[in-house]
């Protein structure tokens, strides 16, 4: 329809808009926009609606819900951003519009910007405060884990869990640690873990890289969960530069994954070297008392009391020596049963030593990057490592 043609006619309201909307959608393709946001509503059934705004106009903005779920980041007002997407016309209102695809921080300084302000309001709130934070158990017997069971970090944790503290149990919840979704994931993985409820800490993390790859843990999403947790969690994400809100939030912040690991668990030396020192300390403590006991009653033997009345002493020096015999021979089976304690503890510590396992006669089928438990499980097509005690072979 050609409204400049037709001046005699009168047209309906719809009818313009009608045109406007067709003129407009058919004149522009697919457009990208920079702007600010300004009046951001994030409506309860999952779409977006904005302003986008310069310094001399505006512009209305949806961005559908199948749309805003692969955003990395949460919008907030006064934020720079780049849409790409399609102009239309919202018909009950007359208003033009873009019907928003995609969207992104106008580089990395938004992205800054964006965690700064984060920050700033949680800070607020009070989700940093180290009053709040739960103590990390010294020797935890489980250890849960959020991270992709298929990275580098996940195998370095594991590692050095094995070689630090190999009673530990690991739980892990493999996660996605970045892209469309992960900040949820992380989120659910975190509350998973912690309704468990017999899990002594937690620990989330990834290896490093650039500000938008870990942007999943700048959400805030995972910072509310983790403060909300029961379970004391580690926050060991990228490297020691790297800083999220995860670890601020965190009962414990970690440089990197493998560090996590290392605060988490005791190492089996220290261990060891503690239960030596508490032995010899404890042997020389006894030895101690029972000596100055004797000094006491050497001294009160050849007091002058005593001389006076060596008929008390001739009396009763047979029970005298009984009690000193009862003494020591009970403080000597206490020593011995502890010392029992002590080696019974020390040989379960060193049976989980793979060499000293290895020794005895056993060996370790591997298949690839993994160990064969089971017959089951063995593949006849694949090569094969055997490890014994004193060297490694291959079987093709």
């Amino acid at each position: 329809m050609n409204l400049f043609k037709q001046e005699e006619n009168i047209f309906s309201v719809t009818q313009i808009t009608n045109s406007v909307k067709k003129l407009l959608e058919n004149s522009f393709g697919n457009v990208k926009v920079v702007g600010e946001i300004s009046n951001f509503k994030a409506h309860f059934s999952g779409h977006w609606y904005f302003t986008l705004k310069d310094a001399t106009a505006q512009i209305s903005c949806t961005m559908w819900k199948s749309a805003n779920a692969k955003v990395r980041f949460t919008p907030e007002d006064g934020m720079k951003i780049v849409v790409s997407g399609n102009l239309s016309v919202y018909p009950p209102r007359g208003t033009y519009q873009i019907d928003v695809k995609s969207m992104q921080a106008d580089g990395v300084g938004e992205l800054q910007a964006a965690f700064e302000r984060l920050k700033n309001r949680l800070a607020e709130e009070g989700l940093f405060d180290e009053s709040l934070k739960k103590p990390i158990p010294q020797i935890p017997q489980k250890i849960g884990i959020v991270t992709a069971i298929d990275s580098a970090a996940f195998k370095d944790m594991v590692s050095v869990a094995q070689r630090r503290y190999p009673l530990v149990e690991l739980f892990v919840a493999s996660s996605r640690v970045q892209g469309e979704g992960a900040a949820e994931n992380i989120s659910k993985n975190i509350q998973f873990l912690d309704s468990l409820g017999d899990l002594d800490v937690i620990i989330i993390g990834r290896g490093g890289g650039p500000l938008e790859d870990l942007w999943a843990f700048n959400e805030e999403i995972v910072a509310r969960t983790i403060f909300a947790a029961e379970t004391p969690i580690i926050s060991g994400v990228g490297h020691e530069i790297d800083f999220t809100i995860a670890d601020f939030v965190a009962d414990l912040r970690a440089p990197t994954p493998t560090a996590s690991m290392e605060l988490a668990t005791p190492n089996r030396d220290d261990i060891l070297n503690y239960l030596d020192n508490y032995f010899e300390e404890s042997s020389s403590n006894i030895s101690s008392i029972i000596s100055n006991f004797k000094v006491k009653i050497s001294d009160l033997i050849i007091s002058y009391g005593f001389k006076s009345h060596n008929f008390i002493l001739n009396n009763n020096i047979q029970s005298l020596d009984n009690y000193l015999f009862k003494i020591e021979n009970g403080l000597g089976k206490k020593l011995q049963n502890k010392m029992n304690e002590l080696e019974l503890k020390r040989n379960i510590i060193e049976s989980f030593n793979i060499d000293k396992i290895l020794k005895r006669g056993f060996s370790l089928v591997k298949q690839g990057d993994k160990i064969v438990a089971r017959g089951e499980n063995f593949d006849f097509t694949k090569k094969t490592k055997i490890k014994f005690y004193d060297k490694e072979i291959e079987i093709k």
